[in-house]
């Protein structure tokens, strides 16, 4: 169990001040005409992660002038990173029901994340029946209630779930190439994320997706574009920056979750990939994420931490 940051925040995503310092949060926003959440929401700079998003029922409006489009039951939005958030109920509708998740992806997710209809970088897919939207209904829920849980594998197993999301999405869209990744790789990139802190060998890898060592090595870097060992690296070092950000735990036990038994061995591989050692990644985005901020009377402030009360 992971001793979480300790801030004077908001513990509500709907509410102002939530921060965002997690793999995965996800919710619905019920907006009503003349209610607590009718306003506009604008974001120029987006966000640090990906927002999936799903109109249940309503109208929603997203930007202004020529690129104006909205959103119907049934149809899903995703917002990349930095990508602007302009967004509002439409005048046209008493309501906006929305189901949203933000999360940080997985590194083998990049695919799924390219969505061919787009409008300034905003990814658009409309699911053609009630029957999907039911379906992708469930799925938004579903994951709601398992990072919410309280489980001890919540958020990764809410992540799972969302990877199946992703990929009913890549289905449903006719744009989409024919071939995704092998599902062996998937599973082998799975198996190796959910044992960071072991020295897995790359033939215990393989004998988990029933491959060859070597048909596994081929495949992984013909399909991922690096060798396994190296993209374990990666995540070890994506779990690492997380971790920091969002627990009080020493760098000695962080350096452990991920992999790490030495410590000064763990900080030199972080600091050559991150490119500062992670006492400092940690004291900078405590900077940048918990600002001291003098007291103002505008009651909404505009950065990425204040404007998450609804999406």
């Amino acid at each position: 169990m992971y001793h979480r940051m300790i801030q004077d925040q908001q513990s509500n995503p709907l509410l102002p001040g939530y921060s965002f310092n997690a793999y995965l949060v996800a919710g619905m926003t019920p907006i009503l005409a003349d209610g607590p959440l009718d306003f506009s929401i604008d974001r120029p700079g987006g966000m640090k992660g990906f927002i999936l998003n799903l109109t249940v029922k309503g109208q929603g409006k997203v930007f202004d002038g020529e690129d104006t489009f909205y959103c119907n039951p049934g149809d899903l939005l995703l917002f990349p990173p930095k990508a602007r958030h302009l967004y509002a109920r439409s005048a046209n509708s008493d309501c906006w029901y929305h189901r949203w998740v933000y999360f940080r992806p997985r590194a083998y997710w990049a695919d799924w994340l390219e969505w061919h209809t787009k409008t300034r970088d905003v990814g658009r897919l409309s699911l053609p029946n009630n029957t999907l939207l039911l379906e992708f209904d469930r799925l938004f829920a579903n994951i709601e209630q398992t990072q919410k849980s309280g489980r001890r594998f919540g958020e990764e197993l809410g992540m799972n779930l969302l990877e199946r999301l992703l990929l009913r999405a890549m289905e449903e869209d006719p744009q989409s190439p024919q071939k995704i990744m092998d599902p062996r790789v998937i599973e082998a990139c799975q198996f190796i994320t959910g044992n960071l802190a072991g020295e897995l060998r790359i033939d215990e890898v393989a004998r988990h997706v029933c491959l060859s060592p070597s048909r596994l090595a081929h495949l992984f870097r013909e399909q991922v574009g690096i060798n396994i060992l190296r993209w374990r690296e990666d995540q070890r070092v994506i779990r690492a920056k997380l971790l920091l950000q969002t627990t009080q735990e020493s760098i000695a036990t962080i350096g452990r979750v991920v992999g790490y038994d030495d410590q000064l061995y763990f900080s030199r591989v972080f600091r050559k990939r991150v490119g500062v050692s992670p006492s400092d990644f940690r004291r900078r985005s405590v900077e940048i994420n918990y600002p001291a901020k003098p007291y103002r009377s505008h009651p909404w402030p505009e950065h990425e931490n204040a404007a998450t009360y609804h999406f």
